[in-house]
């Protein structure tokens, strides 16, 4: 009997130690697939079928090599698959339990806001707040209409003529290439680069009203670019083979990409099935995510940047708002959801347009260098594709691969920091600060070191630089009010006046 019980708790020992293998096992074996898929989708993407003449041709010398692989001909970009977000795994029950967590703590977030409300001041529902940041709405929609046609028809038909106009002598089209090149860079500059933010500032529109404008002003600008930018090669493939079969690009491929979930131009992507209500199911998680950022706000932000804003400056004080600001970083999590991952596959839903990879899992990042790969896929691949790669391509291919980077840091630096400086209304460039130092951190915090100890770093400052952020920005807001001008310069505006 003893000898019959021994073996039954091996057996059972056995099985234990067999299911864990199993799953380490899948885990393991999935976390590999998806990095093989990954990178064979992006090595893909630069293999063109060999000439049979250039298979016996003699070996190429490492400058031809270079310049060979790193000059980006037309045909040679990102791939569209047909893959899903990596927060569809929520389907699953044991990782759906965070996403019930989240909802419990909006629950406490909105019981406690109404509670105290109404002990102070006996009201049930105040959205003031909601009301004020999202004002002068009409104002948005007919701005951004006016900045959507303009985008839809100034640069498609410019380049229209422009193609038409490279049938022609040599001479002739050079001419026509500066002048419609002038009249594109004069409209990016003037109509979408200048127009709305002088909209947004003359108008004074609170916060979230900016917000709406400026970022649609930024997405237009990169989607115009993508445009003009993939389908110039192909017009001068056409006239230098000069064959009968020239295709006319279709406004409705333009319109359909004006709205497609992505910055990358193609003529067609991947297309599934509509699913209306998956479509609903995610605007409604915007919608929630949008009233738990004004909840956190309401309960951790203000009372907190309120009261210290009417104190002089203490250097204690300065201390433990960046660390009181460390738990509302919340709303950067809440963003993340709301547009990388709800409002994208909504669009994406809509548009059937199949390839979902809007962020990767950026949560398991060991470096700030693969942070920024993946925590913005649809941006990352914009700035990798028409700013690092044309940068390697029209300076000096490998040789300043640095500098690129470089580049791309400071681009990215500098959009961010003037999204926040009209947003906000004022000037303060902390953001860039914190950007271009953490930039700089990349060429020596590099993805070779993949430790759990690694990841912990970078998850503490990201919780620390997102703390200093929204301490510096929102005392800077407070400091905007309770202390006006009286005799406005250039060096008074530009100096921050929390200091």
């Amino acid at each position: 009997k003893i000898e019959v019980e021994h073996v039954i708790s091996k057996k059972l020992q056995l099985k234990r130690r067999a299911e864990f293998l199993k799953s380490d096992l899948m885990r393991q074996f999935d976390t590999h697939v998806n990095d093989f898929m990954d990178s064979l989708i992006e090595e893909s993407a630069s293999l063109e079928p060999a000439p049979v003449s250039a298979v016996f041709s003699p070996p190429l010398s490492d400058k031809e090599r270079n310049k060979l692989h790193f000059r980006p001909p037309h045909g040679q970009g990102k791939q569209f698959v047909s893959r899903r977000s990596l927060l569809e795994l929520f389907e699953v029950n044991h990782i759906r339990t965070i996403y019930h967590m989240f909802i419990a703590l909006l629950i406490l977030f909105i019981l406690s806001t109404l509670v105290v409300d109404f002990l102070d001041e006996g009201l049930v529902l105040d959205f003031d707040l909601l009301v004020y940041a999202f004002g002068q709405f009409p104002l948005v929609v007919s701005t951004w209409i006016c900045m959507f046609l303009s985008v839809l028809v100034v640069p498609y038909t410019l380049f229209y003529f422009w193609s038409q106009s490279q049938t022609g002598s040599s001479s002739y089209s050079r001419l026509c290439s500066v002048l419609f090149g002038s009249m594109y860079l004069l409209y990016q500059a003037l109509g979408l680069g200048l127009l709305p933010a002088y909209v947004v500032v003359i108008n004074n529109l609170p916060p979230a009203s900016r917000f709406i404008i400026i970022l649609e002003q930024v997405r237009l600008i990169m989607k115009a670019h993508s445009f003009v930018r993939e389908n110039v090669p192909k017009v001068l493939a056409w006239n230098k083979d000069k064959g009968p079969n020239r295709q006319v690009l279709q406004v409705s491929n333009y319109l359909y990409f004006l709205f497609a979930p992505t910055l990358i131009y193609r003529d067609n992507y991947p297309n599934p099935m509509i699913r209306w209500g998956y479509v609903a199911t995610k605007f409604l998680q915007v919608l929630g995510s949008l009233f738990y950022a004004y909840y956190v706000f309401v309960r951790l932000c203000i009372p907190q940047f309120r009261s210290i804003s009417l104190q002089s400056f203490d250097l204690r004080a300065m201390v433990l708002c960046v660390f009181n600001s460390i738990l509302p970083v919340l709303v950067l999590f809440l963003g993340f959801f709301a547009f990388l991952h709800c409002w994208l596959n909504a669009f994406a839903e809509m548009l059937c347009f199949a390839d979902r990879m809007f962020y990767k899992d950026w949560w398991n990042s060991t470096s700030f260098a693969n942070y920024y790969r993946t925590w913005n896929v649809v941006v990352h691949d914009w700035l990798y594709y028409y700013v690092y790669r044309d940068f390697l391509w029209q300076i000096s291919q490998k040789r300043f691969r640095a500098g690129a980077m470089l580049f791309v840091f400071t681009v990215s630096a500098v959009v961010h920091e003037y999204i926040l400086a009209v947003c906000f209304g004022f000037f303060y460039p902390v953001l860039f600060c914190l950007f271009m130092c953490f930039g700089m951190f990349n060429f020596i915090l590099h993805d070779q070191r993949k430790g759990p100890i690694w990841n912990i770093i970078m998850w503490t400052s990201l919780f620390l630089g997102q703390g200093v952020i929204i301490c510096l920005y929102s005392q800077e807001w407070y400091a905007q009010i309770y202390c006006p001008l009286k005799e406005p310069s250039f060096f008074e505006i530009l100096k921050p006046r929390s200091w």
